[in-house]
């Protein structure tokens, strides 16, 4: 049997008398688009830290490859990616020298055609020699984007990848996130507070609230568990201090 991709065991995280993590544990099979879902303050962006190996778990480990993320890290970013609306590239290069220092990072070959592959694909070839700092909020995403698929990434963890992109756009980039995983066969931890990105995108989810898993799931399997209409009602029924029991599907 095939190892998980990525496989969390007991991880736990405490900020002095704080524990953003309380507890987690889950796996994620080769090829899968895994939800991470959750309010403001939920953990899902403390998780992610620790799977890049930012911030050190307090208790807990994390197994990447089937590798130890803390003895191999290095090894093991160099098969991962990451894109966030919220970070940005130096603004004072231009497009395609964002690209070419992080491609040299990453020890892409054929740099020059993978750089012209990637705007492509996220439709902004147009904006190779545009200054990065001159860009619109969602000309930045897509700019991200491309960044974090210049290695092929066997595992890409993306965090709301279309919040600040208009809704053609963030159709585009749901339409890319399942196309990489179908041609490439990368592994996606997806972050959305876009209820529609994670019904069209995910095969599953993980629903977080206050450091703890909520549910584990398909949408359709959360939706009956918690016998909700929708994900932007049970979101919002979390959000605001509904009686939620955790569990999981069998």
């Amino acid at each position: 049997m095939e190892a998980p991709v990525l496989e969390v065991t007991d991880l736990v995280k405490e900020f002095g008398a704080v524990r953003p993590v309380n507890g987690v544990s889950f796996t994620m099979k080769r090829g899968e688009i895994l939800g991470l879902l959750g309010a403001n303050g939920a953990g899902k962006t403390t998780m992610i830290n620790m799977i890049l190996g930012i911030v050190t778990p307090t208790g807990g480990s994390i197994r990447v490859f089937d590798r130890d993320l803390t003895r191999e890290r290095i090894a093991i970013l160099r098969r991962m990616n990451f894109c966030s609306t919220y970070t940005q590239l130096p603004g004072n290069l231009r497009v395609w020298q964002n690209l070419t220092v992080f491609g040299k990072i990453y020890r892409v070959p054929h740099l020059k055609k993978r750089i012209d592959e990637v705007l492509e694909l996220l439709e902004i070839s147009h904006l190779k020699d545009r200054v990065s700092g001159n860009l619109s909020a969602g000309e930045s995403t897509r700019l991200n984007l491309c960044k974090a698929l210049l290695n092929k990434p066997e595992l890409l963890l993306l965090d709301e990848p279309t919040a600040s992109l208009d809704p053609d756009i963030a159709d585009k980039v749901r339409k890319v996130t399942k196309r990489i995983r179908e041609e490439d066969g990368a592994s996606i931890l997806y972050t959305s507070h876009n209820m529609r990105d994670v019904e069209e995108v995910c095969d599953r989810i993980i629903f977080m609230h206050q450091g703890k898993i909520l549910f584990t799931g398909t949408a359709a399997e959360t939706l009956e568990h918690f016998q909700e209409e929708s994900l932007e009602s049970l979101f919002i029924r979390v959000a605001r201090g509904g009686e939620i029991e955790s569990a999981s599907a069998s």
